[in-house]
C-alpha cells in the first residue's frame, strides 16, 4: 500500500451519493455524472458511492465498481473515494480488488448483515479484505460488533485510517477517542443531526446523504464547528434539521425515499428507490415539497455567497 492519507483530508463532510436509476432500473450514468460533478464543485472531496444512503443492500458488486469509476472521472485524483465492502468474504474481496482498479482510494467496511457475529469472525474477515486489496481502510461501526476495542487494536494496522462511528453514544464515543493511540480519524457516522455532538467529542468530519439536497449547507456547517464559530454552525443545523428529521421517521425508513424525491424537486430524475424501501405517499410528498422549500432557497443563498463576484 504505497497511498497515505493525511487525517486533515477525512476531516470534511464525507458524502454518500444517491444513486441514479434510470426507466430500465439500470445506473443511469449521465445523471450520476452531472450530480457527482455538482458535488465536487460544491466543495465535497471525500466521496462513498454506493454507501447505506446509495442503496448498497441493493446493488450488485459490478454497480458498486461502476459507481466508483463514475465518481473517479468526474471528481478528479484529488477526491478521495472509499468503496463500500460487505457480503460474503469472496465477494467483498473481489468487489474491493475491482473498486481499487476502477479509481478508489480505499475500502470502508460496510455493517455486518451476518448473523451470529463476534469479535473474532469480524476481524477475520476485516483481515481477509484488507490482504486482498492491500488499501486504506474505513469501518462502519452501527452495533455491538465491531467492539471499540477491535477497533483499537484494528487501528496499529497501517492500512486502518479512520472508523465511521454510529452508535450514537457520546461518552463510549469520547472513551474511545481518548484510548486509541494511533491516530485514526474518528469520523461521524449520524450525519447531521449528531454532527455538533460527535465533534465536540472528538470528530473532524461527519457523513452526509442530505448533502444531496443542499451540499453548500452541509459544508459550511462544518466550516463552522470545525472554526469554533458554534452558535454559527447551530444556526445552519436548523436549516438542515427538517430533512435529517423526516429521514429519521419510522425507525429511519424514510432514509433513502425521502431523499429520492426530495432531489426531484431540483429538476433531477434519480428514478424509484429499489424494494424494499418504502414508497411515499401523497401527502408525504406534499410535505416534503412544503419542507424542502426554504432549505433549497438557504441551499442557493449559500451557494452565491461562495461564488466568485
Amino acid at each position: 500500500m504505497s497511498l497515505q492519507i493525511e487525517n486533515q483530508q477525512l476531516q470534511t463532510v464525507h458524502i454518500v451519493p444517491l444513486t441514479a436509476f434510470d426507466q430500465n432500473d439500470q445506473i443511469n450514468a449521465e445523471v450520476q455524472s452531472a450530480h457527482t460533478a455538482k458535488l465536487y464543485e460544491a466543495g465535497m472531496r471525500v466521496f462513498l458511492p454506493g454507501a447505506g444512503t446509495s442503496e448498497f443492500h441493493s446493488l450488485l458488486p459490478e454497480e458498486i465498481i461502476e459507481l466508483v469509476k463514475i465518481t473517479r472521472e468526474v471528481a478528479g485524483p484529488d477526491a478521495l473515494i472509499f468503496a463500500p465492502i460487505g457480503y460474503q468474504v469472496g465477494v467483498a474481496c473481489q468487489t474491493a480488488i475491482d473498486s481499487m482498479k476502477a479509481g478508489a482510494t480505499g475500502i470502508m467496511f460496510m455493517p455486518f448483515a451476518h448473523p451470529y457475529m463476534s469479535d473474532r469472525g469480524a476481524e477475520e474477515y476485516y483481515l481477509s479484505v484488507m490482504d486482498a486489496a492491500d488499501c486504506p481502510t474505513l469501518y462502519y461501526k452501527k452495533s455491538d460488533i465491531p467492539s471499540d476495542s477491535l477497533l483499537l487494536k484494528l487501528a496499529a494496522d497501517k492500512r486502518s485510517i479512520g472508523v465511521k462511528y454510529s452508535v450514537n453514544q457520546m461518552h463510549q464515543f469520547r472513551t474511545t477517542v481518548n484510548a486509541d493511540q494511533d491516530g485514526l480519524e474518528w469520523i461521524c457516522g449520524s450525519a447531521e443531526r449528531f454532527a455538533p455532538y460527535y465533534m465536540l467529542a472528538g470528530s473532524g468530519g461527519f457523513t452526509s446523504g442530505a448533502g444531496n439536497l443542499c451540499p453548500h449547507l452541509s459544508l459550511a456547517m462544518h466550516a463552522a464547528f470545525a472554526s469554533g464559530e458554534f452558535e454559527r454552525g447551530m444556526q445552519i443545523q436548523q436549516l438542515i434539521l427538517p430533512i435529517e428529521d423526516y429521514r429519521a421517521r419510522a425507525g429511519d425508513s424514510f432514509n433513502i425515499s425521502m431523499l429520492k424525491y426530495a432531489i426531484t424537486l431540483t429538476g433531477v430524475d434519480f428514478g424509484p428507490p429499489r424494494p424494499p424501501q418504502r414508497t411515499l405517499t401523497a401527502e408525504q410528498e406534499k410535505e416534503i415539497r412544503q419542507l424542502m422549500e426554504p432549505i433549497l432557497e438557504a441551499e442557493e443563498e449559500f451557494a452565491q455567497q461562495k461564488s466568485p463576484v
